[in-house]
């Protein structure tokens, strides 16, 4: 739902008059999150103070709409979800539950949630198989044992046993490889594992048999990237020319040179011809005029 459909319609006045005067400032102030802000530096904001009278607004609305008796949450959310069933109580003298799981966090305290930095999400249009599978690829070791017991239904014995190879052989990373196929084969099936993994292979001059513009994309989405206008393209477009453009060379001379010495590829096939013409139909299937640059190598 969006609380929108009630927010935005209540006005200051009526939110103070009717929400407002059930909650005690005093109750508020000792709350864990309102005075962890309060003794911070940066202290806190009157939006951030009153956010809490919002999301037990939330509560009441669904409580009355949907008859919904209950909200789960991470535990940094108990005081708001509990605002939300006093709430309940005082308006409508009815009864509301609050459920919370212990935060999760990484080693370095940061916690997930969609409004964290480098959010990794379940949607394949938000975060491609291939990078989902990264994600938890390079999860640390400090917090792949959790992990594992976490978002997996592996075996105790299992995870005991990844557990010793990653104190004893951490640099083979074979812990996160389970994780990262355990993770993607519950979120992106089977074929989301084998993408994401064959995707891995491009990086070191595997085939690109199988994968989409969007998926090359995906796994490059960090790497910088040179758009060309279609008409730029439409009879081909000489290799010097186009990696020269492209800025993976300086000058036209330095592209010849490498090509010549068999240094430069094109979609993962190395150009032996500085006269070769990279044609519009050898793009990748669904791709856009584009260069997506990796190493010496294009993929187009």
């Amino acid at each position: 739902m969006n609380n929108a459909e009630w927010l935005n319609t209540v006005t200051m006045v009526e939110f103070l008059r009717d929400i407002g005067k059930n909650f005690s400032v005093n109750v508020m102030m000792q709350k864990e999150s309102v005075r962890r802000r309060l003794e911070s530096e940066a202290g806190i904001s009157y939006t951030e103070f009153t956010y809490s009278l919002m999301q037990a607004y939330d509560y009441l609305e669904l409580f009355d709409r949907y008859n919904c008796t209950l909200q789960i949450g991470g535990s940094d959310q108990w005081g708001n979800i509990t605002a939300g069933t006093d709430l309940i109580r005082r308006k409508r003298q009815g009864k509301a539950h609050a459920m919370v799981f212990p935060l999760l966090t990484t080693s370095t305290g940061q916690k997930f949630g969609k409004t964290e930095a480098g959010t990794v999400w379940l949607d394949a249009e938000m975060t491609s198989p291939y990078q989902f599978y990264q994600y938890w690829y390079n999860t640390d070791d400090r917090d792949v044992d959790r992990y594992l017991k976490t978002f997996t239904f592996l075996t105790r014995e299992r995870i005991e046993e990844l557990a010793q190879v990653t104190a004893s052989s951490p640099e083979k990373r074979i812990a996160q490889t389970e994780l990262a196929r355990e993770v993607t084969k519950l979120v992106h099936g089977d074929g989301g594992v084998q993408a994401a993994e064959r995707a891995a292979k491009v990086l070191f001059g595997g085939a690109l048999d199988g994968l989409s513009a969007k998926d090359v994309a995906g796994i490059f989405a960090d790497v910088p990237s040179h758009s060309i206008a279609n008409g730029e393209i439409q009879n081909g477009k000489n290799v010097v020319d186009l990696i020269v453009e492209a800025g993976l060379f300086k000058s036209k001379g330095e592209a010849r040179r490498m090509i010549e010495s068999g240094g430069v590829y094109v979609n993962n096939e190395r150009i032996a011809d500085a006269a070769h013409n990279v044609l519009r139909i050898t793009r990748l299937t669904g791709s856009c005029s584009c260069c997506v640059r990796g190493r010496r190598n294009i993929w187009w």
